[in-house]
C-alpha cells in the first residue's frame, strides 16, 4: 500500500532528482530479478527523490504486464521507504490499466502514463486514455507528453480537475510555446518534469518554464555526478552547469547520437564501463559497439565522473 497521498507525492518528488533504473536482463534476455535488486538498492542509497521502475530506460516498452508487475514489485521491496517508487503503464488502454492497479498492489507510490503504443489519437482519445488509467487507481498519476501523446493545455486541465490523483506532467518534446500554455492554464495545481533525452542538457532553461526537477538517466551510473549538476541547475549556477556540459554530457551525447536507440543501451554501457553490468539490452534495441563503449569508458575516465566501484 502507498504511503503518501498523491498531493504529498507530487510535494515530495517536485524538489528532488529523479531517476528511472535500467531493468536487468541475463544473456538469455530474462529478467534478472537478483541484479536488478541489487542495482535499486544501489540506487536508493543516494540522495533522490524518487525511481521510475519499468520506464523508457527501463524498457518497459518491451516487458509483458506480468514482467512489469515483478519488475515493480522488485523495485519497490529494494528500494528505501524515503525514496518513493513509480511504475509506468503503457501499451494499449486496458494494459495500460492493468499496469496501474498491479503497480498499486505492488506497493508503487505513482505512475508515470506512456503514450499509447503504435497508434495516432487526438485529444478525445487521450483523454479517454488517461480517464481510464486514473480511474483504476488511487495512487498519484503523471502524464508524458511525447511522441503520439501530446496532451493540450486544455486537456490537462480537465483531467486535473476530475482525478484528484493526477499531479504531475513531464515533457519529451521541448515545445516552449506549449509548455507556456500548460503551466499558464494549470499553475501549481500539478509538478512539471523533465524528460526529454539526457535530460542535464536542458535542465537549466527548462526550470524558468516551471520544471523544478526531471529524470536523470545518467544517475544509473554516475549517481554523484548526476546530483552535483542538479544542484548546479537548482542554484542557477550557469557556469558549473556548463563546465559538467563541455566536460562530460556534451561529449556523452556525440556516443549517444551514433546509433538509433542508443539513449537506452548507452546507458547499460555505462554501467558497464564502471563495474556494475546489468545485461544487454532488448530487441530491438542494440547495445553498444565494441568501439563505442571503449569511447565511453574513455570519456567517463577522462572526465573524472567515475561512480563508486562496486564491492
Amino acid at each position: 500500500m502507498a504511503r503518501l497521498t498523491p498531493a504529498e507525492l507530487a510535494a515530495h518528488l517536485k524538489d528532488g532528482l529523479l531517476s528511472f533504473p535500467v531493468t536487468a536482463f541475463t544473456r538469455e534476455l530474462a529478467f534478472d530479478e537478483r541484479a536488478y535488486r541489487e542495482h535499486v538498492e544501489w540506487q536508493a542509497s543516494y540522495d533522490v527523490a524518487g525511481l521510475f521502475a519499468a520506464g523508457g530506460t527501463g524498457e518497459g516498452f518491451s516487458l509483458s504486464p506480468a514482467e512489469s508487475a515483478a519488475v515493480v514489485r522488485a523495485a519497490v521491496e529494494s528500494s528505501r521507504p524515503e525514496v518513493p517508487v513509480l511504475a509506468s503503464s503503457g501499451g494499449a488502454t486496458w494494459q495500460a490499466v492493468e499496469n496501474a492497479r498491479a503497480a498499486e498492489e505492488a506497493g508503487a507510490e505513482g505512475l508515470l502514463v506512456l503514450p499509447p503504443y503504435l497508434t495516432e489519437c487526438d485529444q478525445r482519445g487521450l483523454e479517454a486514455h488517461v480517464d481510464a488509467i486514473a480511474s483504476a487507481t488511487r495512487i498519484g498519476i503523471i502524464v508524458y507528453n511525447r511522441a503520439n501523446a501530446v496532451y493540450s493545455a486544455e486537456t490537462v486541465e480537465r483531467l486535473a480537475d476530475r482525478h484528484e490523483n493526477f499531479i504531475g506532467f513531464k515533457d519529451a518534446i521541448g515545445d516552449i510555446e506549449h509548455l507556456a500554455k500548460v503551466y499558464a492554464r494549470n499553475g501549481d495545481r500539478l509538478f512539471y518534469l523533465g524528460g526529454l533525452p539526457t535530460a542535464e542538457t536542458y535542465a537549466l532553461p527548462l526550470l524558468q518554464m516551471g520544471m523544478s526537477t526531471y529524470s536523470s538517466a545518467l544517475f544509473n551510473f554516475l549517481p554523484e555526478f548526476a546530483l552535483e549538476f542538479y544542484r548546479d541547475v537548482r542554484a542557477q549556477d550557469r557556469g558549473a552547469v556548463t563546465e559538467k556540459l563541455s566536460r562530460f554530457v556534451l561529449p556523452y551525447l556525440d556516443i549517444r547520437d551514433r546509433g538509433r536507440g542508443y539513449g537506452v543501451s548507452i546507458v547499460k554501457a555505462g554501467l558497464r564501463a564502471v563495474g556494475r553490468d546489468a545485461g544487454p539490452v532488448r530487441p530491438p534495441l542494440q547495445d553498444l559497439s565494441e568501439q563505442d563503449l571503449a569511447d565511453l569508458a574513455a570519456l567517463i575516465e577522462r572526465a573524472g565522473v567515475r561512480a563508486p566501484a562496486a564491492v
